[in-house]
């Protein structure tokens, strides 16, 4: 698998994006799950059923623009970012020596915004390990960066990344990635219970600043931009109330740039151990 990802990351991003594009639309077609999980997740949101070819023709894309910018060295990764909105916001952070949360939905491609702010300092990562060990070396060899650093989703990953920002350093997580059983609740997504990660929330608690960020994947292969905006309204109250807010900041937004988002990701599904959700 790294052997043909290296291959891929020969062609320019708008060739891979033209081949991914077709790769998503053939996968739409036989996968069955696959095309029922983006269809109903569609559905949920209230969108119109005509976006679910360029939904899976961005999926696709996604798919294979990580060639590119895993199995490149950083300094051509980087100017794959053509333009940049809210930067402002870092800055800002910054200048008041925060640590910051970065919250990076499955929107866009969110493999750019770590690589991308790595390039400024360090940022570390959460992931969960995959259950093949042939993606989890594709993982580790096309997120290793001088400035990346990668904590699991386990308590070691967690102290990682309180440490970081007690440095006044960067953090970075998936917040609508499904957590293990226990380590959620189930909360509204898109007007349905969903079971939502608290440890973004908790993270937002130490102090740190909290700042939303995404990959707009342009046409044509012609690169990406990378927003950065604070939430619509400053996240407070409970671990719990923090982590519905952040779903509903998610929500926001989806909506600004819909057929860029993984539908077709299983996010209602019931973990193993975990409690059923509340009646809707």
């Amino acid at each position: 698998m790294v052997f043909i990802f290296r291959i891929l990351s020969l062609f320019p991003l708008s060739i891979l994006h033209h081949l991914g594009a077709g790769l998503g639309r053939l996968t739409y077609w036989l996968s069955p799950t696959y095309r029922r999980h983006l269809q109903e997740n569609l559905a949920q949101a209230g969108l119109a059923p005509e976006l679910r070819g360029r939904v899976a023709a961005e999926t696709g894309k996604q798919m294979l623009e990580l060639a590119r910018i895993w199995m490149r060295p950083l300094e051509e990764a980087v100017p794959l970012v053509a333009e940049v909105v809210g930067w402002a916001h870092v800055e800002a952070a910054q200048r008041a020596g925060k640590g910051i949360v970065f919250l990076t939905p499955h929107l866009g491609c969110f493999e750019i915004t770590a690589q991308y702010l790595s390039s400024f300092g360090d940022i570390t990562v959460l992931y969960r390990a995959p259950k093949s060990e042939v993606a989890q070396e594709l993982i580790l060899t096309g997120r290793k960066r001088a400035q990346l650093h990668l904590a699991p989703a386990d308590l070691s990953g967690v102290r990682a990344l309180i440490k970081a920002l007690k440095k006044g350093q960067m953090v970075g997580m998936l917040p609508d990635q499904a957590p293990k059983t226990g380590e959620g609740a189930w909360l509204k997504f898109f007007g349905r219970y969903a079971y939502t990660m608290t440890l973004a929330a908790r993270l937002t608690e130490t102090g740190a600043a909290s700042l939303l960020t995404w990959g707009e994947r342009l046409p044509d292969g012609r690169g990406y931009r990378v927003h950065f905006q604070p939430p619509q309204r400053p996240l407070e109250g409970s671990t719990v109330d923090r982590a519905q807010q952040i779903n509903s900041e998610i929500e926001a937004l989806i909506r600004q740039c819909p057929t860029q988002y993984l539908w077709g990701y299983n996010r209602y599904k019931r973990p193993a151990g975990a409690e059923p959700p509340p009646a809707e």
